[in-house]
């Protein structure tokens, strides 16, 4: 079966998104780019322009499914996480309006999936997706790296469910008590 798979990076400045499909053992890279938004615009513009944008991209790709990064706050800058719920929001809004399933991804998990450790620096995932795309050159800016290797991510892990069922909830309960 043919799995197309959407992965956004969000941001208030600069949001990546990338559509990948797998079918069989290959993966392929459908489209990738950036939503960025006047930085000088008011919140509500800056977002309504993520939303289209994202929307846009949902339509002309048509996946199966939306992977997002989850949201990460550090407690030293609460505001932060607060404006990147707004920009997570109107996102996952713009899937939902298409009627695409959105899943979320860690930032930890993305790189367990893709490299087998969870602590892997920026530059490994950065090869391991480039690798695994089989592209030319390492994808840029850092946003467009990051929703390809949500979206890699994903089917990784999708593929790993199949073939060891429970896997994926056992290492999400285990992760959920330690924390």
């Amino acid at each position: 079966m043919t799995l197309r798979v959407l992965g956004v990076d969000p941001g208030l400045r600069v949001t990546g998104y990338a559509a990948i499909e797998s079918a069989g053992r290959g993966l392929r890279l459908i489209e990738a780019g950036i939503v960025e938004p006047d930085p000088k615009g008011s919140l509500e513009v800056r977002l309504l322009a993520l939303h289209r944008g994202l929307a846009d991209a949902v339509a002309a790709t048509q996946p199966h499914v939306v992977v997002i990064e989850e949201l990460f706050s550090n407690y030293k800058n609460p505001l932060t996480a607060v404006m990147m719920g707004h920009a997570r929001g109107v996102l996952c809004l713009a899937a939902a309006q298409h009627r695409v399933v959105v899943r979320s991804l860690g930032h930890s998990h993305v790189k367990r999936a893709l490299t087998g450790s969870g602590a892997a620096r920026k530059e490994q995932v950065k090869a391991m997706v480039t690798h695994l795309l089989g592209l030319r050159r390492a994808p840029e800016p850092d946003d467009l790296s990051d929703a390809l290797a949500l979206a890699v991510a994903f089917v990784n892990i999708r593929e790993h469910e199949a073939r060891v069922p429970g896997a994926l909830s056992i290492v999400r309960a285990r992760r959920r008590r330690v924390q």
